[in-house]
């Protein structure tokens, strides 16, 4: 059954981190956590029930409640639907090139990622000593993967 819970608006990637965590960490009955980026404020969590899903959700920051009545996959369809391709991933090791900010045109190798925050903490490749730098990932373009370099 998909569930529907109310969260902050703004928190919804965090959270879903969050309660991803602590689904596998209880061993909770929870099948996929869905946020869609242009419903706000709202998280879809398919459990096998109501009792589960409230396990999940006891204590957490954020959360403000949940829709009581389950939805049905057809009701949000239409959400989940991609419109454009898929990005080319970016991980750790590859080569990236700052599209924006005070760094502008300078490599980078990618160190870290943080999904829930949407930053990668990159070292820039051309200067006397290596300083991580975490950006935001719409900030930097790939250049050349790690595969390619070898």
């Amino acid at each position: 059954m998909i569930y529907t819970i109310r969260v902050t608006s703004g928190q919804e990637k965090i959270i879903a981190e969050i309660l991803m965590k602590k689904s596998r960490s209880e061993k909770l009955d929870v099948y996929s956590i869905v946020h869609v980026d242009n419903v706000k404020g709202y998280l879809f969590i398919e459990s096998s029930d109501e009792n589960t899903l409230v396990k999940l959700i006891q204590k957490v920051k954020h959360v403000k409640g949940f829709l009581r009545s389950p939805i049905a996959l057809s009701e949000i369809e239409n959400l989940l639907k991609t419109t454009q391709k898929p990005t080319l991933v970016i991980e750790p090791g590859d080569t990236v090139e700052m599209s924006s900010g005070p760094f502008k045109g300078e490599r980078a190798k990618v160190v870290k990622i943080d999904d829930a925050k949407d930053e990668i903490t990159v070292e820039l490749i051309e200067v006397a000593v290596p300083i991580p730098v975490t950006v935001k990932s719409k900030m930097v373009k790939l250049f050349q993967k790690l595969e390619e370099l070898q």
